[in-house]
């Protein structure tokens, strides 16, 4: 069984009293991955999902370009590590990769990751139309999946939509990392990306949209707000950003036209 979760027992304090009282705490665990025996970097993650998260981040990173290149992955959970023999189209040696450690928090985690974004970010060509209902019904089937949020409140949860079906929903502490587990689940199921909508839990940021413009996804739904340079790059790259999805309404900030009215 993947485990989210463990046990702790807190001292809290509610309207005046003190007691001890068991909690659950999300997992955090370090995992360094080797491509061809090169360390290539270390992630920070909620340790499931592993292969959909190494096969997208691998991918978004520009290193291979189709789960067909990864010729074998194995885990050592014990010591953190993943070893991918892959079929790589970019020496890991190049000045375009540096060792480097990619942390959780948000913000911060990627801001070393630009010169990758030149060769892999697209232009979204083609995306699928929503109603307005197929919106909120994607945000509510979201938030339903969402246990391990509703246990902890710290993770990301993201999820993948074909014709308002939920196809896999995604958790981590991460929100680069619920995304990147989304993108190894539409590699290793061969789905077409231009058919595809996401739900995400977090804030649009600029980064956010640049991973939804890697996985070759058009449309973009969340519960929270976007930043400026976050639609500027949507308007850029042709990405829908749909935000603030709750209590029955929404705003559409951009490519308005996939909203259908």
């Amino acid at each position: 069984m993947e485990k989210h979760l463990t046990d702790r027992i807190v001292l809290s304090y509610r309207e005046g009293e003190w007691v001890e009282k068991n909690d659950q705490i999300a997992l955090e665990k370090p995992f360094t991955i080797r491509v061809n025996r090169t360390e290539f970097a270390t992630l920070v993650c909620t340790p499931d999902h592993l292969e959909d998260m190494v096969t997208g981040f691998l991918a978004s990173e520009g290193v291979i370009r189709s789960y067909a290149d990864i010729e074998e992955m194995l885990f050592n959970e014990g010591q953190g590590i993943v070893n991918v023999k892959a079929n790589v189209q970019i020496p890991l040696t190049s000045e375009t990769y540096t060792k480097r450690v990619i942390g959780s928090c948000c913000g911060k985690s990627r801001h070393f990751y630009l010169q990758s974004d030149s060769r892999t970010a697209r232009t979204i060509t083609k995306a699928p139309q929503l109603t307005a209902q197929e919106c909120l019904g994607n945000m509510m089937a979201l938030q339903s999946q969402s246990t391990t949020f509703k246990t902890t409140g710290g993770v990301h949860n993201a999820a993948i939509f074909l014709n308002g079906e939920l196809l896999a929903s995604r958790t981590d502490i991460g929100r680069h990392n619920a995304l990147d587990k989304l993108y190894g689940y539409v590699l290793r199921q061969h789905l077409k990306p231009s058919d595809l909508s996401v739900a995400f839990s977090g804030r649009i940021s600029s980064e956010v949209v640049i991973k939804l413009s890697k996985m070759g996804i058009g449309v973009l739904l969340s519960k929270s707000a976007p930043t400026e340079l976050a639609i500027q790059l949507a308007e850029d790259l042709n990405i829908t950003t749909v935000g603030f999805i709750r209590n029955g309404g929404f705003n559409v900030y951009t490519k308005p036209e996939r909203i259908k009215r």
